[in-house]
């Protein structure tokens, strides 16, 4: 370890000198096991490793986390996964896998096309089963608290030796002040501290007020996830992972859209109809992503035209109609949602209603809150209020 670490360049090429360094002479908690990681590829790393950190401790399970842009793609606890998530998440050839290696297809899968070239953050010892996985995705760098010395090896062959591998001191506590500067002057603000446990269901103005334990830990993932996400932001969970991210909207009808969006594409992934695509064998996976993105969206002929389908399918695919996908979609129940800031108005809850949610936490706190309450006790959701928010930035 070192008290400073020399960048290539900050958020651009224009922007230099660039390094990380700690104010107080102290090393720094981290060291470069592997390539030269940038400016972007810290602030991912950072934030990324306090997300799974506050994961574990949360559930008590190995967690994962997919960053991109500073704010996460995919977030997860290491639960078993089903076959049908083990082929939509391309790792049905890899065998049994590890809780960790499970948290991270989780991650990884959740988002896949907003995954791409992602950084990883791994709350354990990164093994040979979350490392072979790792080694065939297109990705940046990973930060863990350690590394198996396969698993390592098998690291260091990504990006013609150059992949970006992290390892983050898990005894380092922060200062309880943190700072940045903005156009030249310093920003001063305590550290966000605040633990999310079950202890913040308390306050559940619903008229259902049933709170099933597996949704209790989606909803603490859901708030942990938001913790670390640039708001505005909403996060769909379930079964112990996010589903859909809507990150940095101004508006907040726009982040349940766009996270209802992504949260709706995963569960359409997992359709009979995506399930049976006849992929050429020479389709990598990467762009399989691409092409499942276009078929179960408004551009489908995009994948499907006469003169396109040859290229990516041995047979053409029948259309996914409007009507079939709606019939899929009504079958994806018990999701959660969890907001970083109060629902203004009930048109959030409709749209969350119409991807699956039937739990719901946020701070509460809106003038309309009466009219959001309204809004979920017609369609029989849970809502708890926590009288926290959740902003980052």
């Amino acid at each position: 370890m070192s008290n400073e670490i020399q960048l290539k360049y900050g958020c651009n090429p224009n922007q230099k000198p660039s390094r990380i360094f700690k104010k107080d002479g102290e090393e720094l908690p981290v060291t470069v096991l592997n390539g030269k990681p940038g400016y972007i590829n810290f602030m991912d790393a950072f934030n990324g490793w306090q997300l799974v950190r506050e994961l574990k401790k949360a559930t008590g399970l190995p967690a994962a986390t997919s960053f991109k842009h500073v704010s996460p793609a995919g977030a997860a606890v290491g639960l078993p996964l089903t076959d049908t998530l083990k082929k939509i998440y391309w790792v049905d050839d890899l065998g049994e896998l590890s809780p960790l290696a499970c948290a991270y297809a989780r991650a990884r899968g959740a988002d896949r096309m907003s995954s791409f070239g992602d950084f990883i953050a791994l709350s354990d010892v990164c093994d040979v089963s979350t490392a072979n996985m790792i080694k065939r995705e297109v990705s940046d760098g990973v930060i863990a608290p350690g590394y198996e010395p396969e698993a390592l090896e098998i690291l260091k062959t990504k990006k013609k030796g150059n992949y970006n591998i992290i390892q983050m001191d898990e005894n380092y506590v922060p200062a309880p002040v943190e700072q940045k500067d903005v156009f030249g002057i310093t920003f001063e603000q305590g550290r966000n501290e605040l633990v999310i446990d079950e202890t913040i269901f308390g306050n559940i103005p619903t008229k259902n007020k049933e709170l099933p334990e597996l949704a209790k830990i989606d909803l603490i993932i859901s708030l942990i996830t938001l913790k670390y996400t640039q708001s505005n932001s909403v996060c769909y969970c379930k079964g112990g992972q996010a589903i859909g991210i809507g990150a940095g909207q101004q508006s907040r009808i726009h982040c349940t859209r766009l996270a209802g969006t992504k949260a709706d594409n995963w569960w359409l992934r997992q359709s009979p109809k995506v399930l049976s695509l006849p992929f050429l064998p020479t389709i990598g996976r990467a762009d399989r992503d691409n092409a499942i993105d276009l078929y179960i969206g408004e551009d489908y002929m995009d994948v499907l035209a006469d003169d396109k389908w040859p290229a990516i399918f041995s047979t053409k695919p029948e259309v996914f109609t409007a009507e079939e996908k709606k019939a899929w979609l009504a079958k994806n129940t018990d999701v959660s949602l969890g907001s970083d800031a109060f629902f203004p108005f009930g048109d959030n809850i409709e749209r969350a209603f119409r991807s699956g949610v039937k739990y719901i936490v946020q701070p509460g706190g809106s003038i309309r809150d009466d009219n959001v309450i309204e809004a979920c006790d017609a369609h029989g959701i849970v809502m708890a209020f926590t009288g926290i928010r959740l902003f980052h930035h």
